[in-house]
């Protein structure tokens, strides 16, 4: 027969033992949440850490990569709203650009056999005058050697709305060690954001021999006068006595027409 007192004893120790179970079941669930909480913070710092990695927060390093007259002829993006215009040139003649600028005539001869995108759409802007009355925006004189043109907002910020293809980008040879290749001076070349596909209406006419990523689509060849006419814009150099900005003799794009050869 169980006394009173081994009766409260049973109870006693069975109560204990129910606590420490509870105990013991509640310590697993802290060290689950805790696994749980341990792998969602892994997860977020390995994000954070492709990111920065990406450059994803690099903003003020790309600004001045963008800013170095070395870097590139870049232009800022230009979002693209609307479809490339529809192919409307024969694919294989030449066709010549002539721009009438306040600087003096600049002619550039284009073969649609090698940058068909490219002349199609000059060809539907120039239809369009959209080159009239526009600045060119920008000149370098240090680094790389060009005056940066087809912009109709002259702040190096606008385009046609579309963007198109890249092409012709192994004309200029293989890439040397730095992986830069030759721009001749005389040729005229797409200005892009630095990202493939990106151009737009802005170009650059290189006047002096400049050293770039083969990432510009080559698509015309500038004339003697021309290429004087550019040269004489260098000499006066840049407005505010820098390497890289609005040029002092200020070159305005009366008007740009497109012409079959």
């Amino acid at each position: 027969m169980v006394t009173s007192d081994q009766r409260r004893r049973q109870l006693a120790r069975e109560k204990y033992e129910r606590q420490q179970q509870r105990r013991a079941e509640a310590r697993q669930k802290s060290r689950k949440r805790l696994a749980v909480i341990g792998a969602a913070v892994a997860v977020v710092v390995a994000a954070l850490v492709g990111l920065v990695a990406g450059g994803v927060f690099d903003g003020d390093k790309k600004k001045d990569e963008a800013a170095d007259p070395a870097a590139s002829p870049s232009a800022a993006p230009t979002p693209q709203q609307s479809p490339s215009p529809a192919m409307a040139i024969d694919a294989k003649a030449k066709y010549t650009f002539d721009l009438k600028t306040s600087a003096g005539d600049i002619k550039f001869e284009m073969d649609a056999a090698k940058t068909p995108q490219t002349v199609n759409s000059f060809k539907s802007l120039a239809d369009k005058k959209f080159f009239d009355n526009t600045k060119c925006h920008r000149l370098t004189t240090g680094g790389i050697f060009v005056l940066q043109c087809g912009d109709p907002q002259g702040t190096g910020s606008g385009g046609p709305g579309y963007t198109i293809a890249d092409e012709n980008l192994d004309a200029l040879g293989k890439p040397n060690e730095t992986g830069q290749v030759v721009y001749p001076a005389g040729t005229v070349a797409m200005a892009n954001t630095g990202q493939p596909g990106s151009g737009g209406s802005q170009f650059f006419l290189v006047y002096k021999d400049s050293p770039l990523a083969p990432t510009y689509t080559p698509f015309g060849k500038i004339d003697a006068a021309g290429l004087k006419a550019l040269e004489e814009v260098a000499k006066a150099g840049v407005a505010d006595g820098s390497q890289d900005g609005a040029p002092k003799t200020p070159v305005t794009i009366e008007k740009g027409t497109v012409t079959q050869n």
